[in-house]
């Protein structure tokens, strides 16, 4: 009886708390049964704040600091198509399960004061899915079990590799297999990574010897591996990780929203894509971290991409953030191409989403202006305006549009959605611990990339792309500058082509005077080079690389003397007063 009293008492809390709400008002978590480090599913007590809020339009959603689990068994179910994530094979089900969902909200701000949300088997973190003015502050993030598993090389011989596993990642040992098991899941394919800390370096390793291995335990967290690592050339202090590659959610999600600002906002591990943003409008991310937790011992902190923009407009400002621990690109800010299927008639087309990680969500909508372009030189021949437009499958859409389209449109030419294309801000950043690019870039709006800290990427630390082949990510850029910033021994991961800066649009049939990217400024930056390649540029048009200063180092063997500028079918390029340090010559090639 006196339980039971005590659980009444509580909702009658709740209640006359939701009924004391007025409009602007504050609402504490605290007050519908949010308890920190009670270690029970905070959950529905963050639920029916936020449904207060919403209801009683409050302006504040206040958490006390602390630590709050969150379990999946409560979590929103919903229905979302994500750019850049599983094709239908993959992940045949879009329901993804959502721990903190805003849907249809406006002008809250929910302060975080310090708390860590600990979240529990798989699901996005939280989501803001058409929202307005919205606000995320001083929040840390984190899962009790991430579905990353991370193992320290203890020693290793050719036929033995003894190994510390983190005490986050679980695992037991059946017939002589580890197997690694979270909550609420296993693992039946593998992607590794090995992480080298001596030197902040991130290498693609293969699972394969350890599967085929017999395991045994020496110790609790710490096994033994026995079968043929000949070919492995394990270092001690060396980490491997290990995840499945299926991107079944993502970290975070920001959909369809307007006016969304990240401050002081710390993703200790995201489990899927990362902070996803699509077909959202002027977001603002001030002091984001993605990397662990130090207290952790883990080495990575995104499943793939830390922040992902996908058909966004307005402007994208991304400061004072770091990034450190990721198995993909950190950022990635791109739209789409569709490929046209059939010319339905003079002012109608059947398109379709052509990557099996991206379909299903409206990517054009009346009033949008388009680009229709050639597939394999990128050439845009066409702005028209779209009228109407739909989904007819998870696949395709049918375009209607304001005016007849050009006589030579034909099925295999490629269409973006140009009104969704966002201004770009990236400063005061610092960009580490990831085996791939660091920064990729493809917007046609202004672009401005200054005062970072690029500090040895697998592969390129920017990469400006664009194409309708491969990832079918779009599209030209025409006005980019990056200044100021420091770029520290990147490439190691890309063998000969390890240039610093790749401008590399994916043309398979180059049209003489035509030229795909424009107006990119690169000046007054340091690059620390450890070989020679710095500047790889493609099809571009009046591009200049002035006042920088490149710079010797001896973090790894350089390959054979070569061009420190590699030039393809550009125009208007003016390389000058730059000054070499341990380089006798900035040599060009075009």
């Amino acid at each position: 009886m006196k339980r039971i009293s005590i659980m009444i008492m509580s909702w009658l809390t709740v209640g006359v708390s939701a009924q004391g709400v007025t409009p602007g008002d504050t609402v504490r978590a605290s007050d519908f049964g949010a308890k920190a480090g009670s270690y029970e599913d905070a959950l529905p007590a963050l639920q029916r704040a936020i449904a207060v809020c919403k209801e009683k339009k409050a302006t504040v959603l206040l958490l006390d600091s602390g630590r709050y689990d969150i379990w999946p068994e409560h979590a929103a179910v919903r229905e979302y198509f994500i750019s850049n994530t599983s094709s239908e094979t993959e992940c045949p089900s879009k329901l993804k399960k959502v721990g903190l969902l805003f849907e249809g909200m406006e002008n809250l701000t929910v302060e975080g004061n310090g708390a860590l949300l600990m979240f529990h088997g798989k699901m996005i973190t939280w989501a803001m899915d058409r929202c307005r003015n919205m606000t995320l502050q001083h929040l840390d993030v984190d899962f009790e079990r991430p579905s990353m598993s991370e193992m320290t090389i203890l020693s290793a011989a050719d036929s033995t590799v003894n190994v510390s596993v983190n005490p986050d990642s679980r695992y037991e040992i059946a017939g002589g297999q580890l197997r690694w098991y979270g909550e609420g899941w296993g693992m039946r394919h593998f992607h590794a990574i090995r992480v080298r800390p001596a030197d902040n370096t991130l290498w693609y390793d293969n699972w394969q010897p350890f599967e085929k291995s017999r395991a045994m335990q020496l110790a609790p967290g710490t096994v033994r591996f026995s079968g043929d690592f000949r070919k492995r050339r394990f270092v001690p202090g060396d980490v491997i990780s290990v995840r499945d590659p299926i991107r079944d959610h993502v970290g975070a999600f920001v959909n369809r929203s307007t006016n969304v600002r990240l401050k002081n906002v710390r993703m200790h591990y995201m489990h899927g894509l990362g902070i996803v943003a699509q077909f959202s409008e002027n977001l603002h991310y001030d002091g984001v971290v993605v990397m662990p937790r130090e207290e952790s011992g883990r080495r990575i902190a995104a499943f793939a991409d830390g922040m992902h923009f996908s058909g966004c407009r307005g402007q994208i400002t991304i400061e004072n953030s770091r990034f450190n621990g990721s198995h993909d690109d950190p950022v990635n800010v791109h739209g789409t191409h569709l490929i046209v299927q059939e010319v339905v008639s003079p002012g109608k087309l059947r398109v379709r989403f052509m990557h099996a990680q991206t379909y299903g969500m409206e990517a054009f909508f009346p009033g949008d202006s388009t680009a229709l372009l050639d597939a394999a030189s990128l050439r845009i021949y066409a702005f028209p305006v779209i009228k109407s437009a739909r989904l007819v499958s998870e696949r395709e859409m049918e375009l209607t549009f304001e005016s007849p389209l050009p006589a030579g449109i034909k099925p295999g030419d490629a269409v973006e959605n140009v009104t969704w294309t966002p201004s770009l801000t990236v400063r005061n950043c610092r960009f580490e611990g990831t085996n791939t690019r660091g920064l990729l870039v493809t917007t046609r709006r202004k672009v401005l990339i200054e005062n970072n800290v690029f500090y040895r990427t697998g592969m390129h630390a920017i990469l400006i792309a664009n194409d309708a082949s491969g990832w079918y990510e779009s599209g030209p850029v025409q006005d980019v500058t990056i200044r100021g910033n420091e770029f520290r021994e990147c490439g190691y991961n890309r063998g000969g082509h390890n240039f610093t800066i790749a401008i590399e649009p994916e043309v398979k049939k180059a049209v003489p005077g035509h030229y795909v990217h424009r107006n990119i400024r690169i000046t007054g930056n340091t690059f620390a080079q450890y070989d020679y390649p710095v500047l790889f540029a493609r099809s571009t048009d009046r591009l200049t690389f002035t006042g920088n200063r490149i710079e010797r180092t001896q973090f790894m063997p350089a390959g054979p003397v070569r061009a420190s500028i590699v030039l393809q079918g550009c125009r208007g390029v003016t390389v000058k007063g730059n000054t070499l340090h341990g380089f006798e010559k900035l040599n060009v090639d075009q």
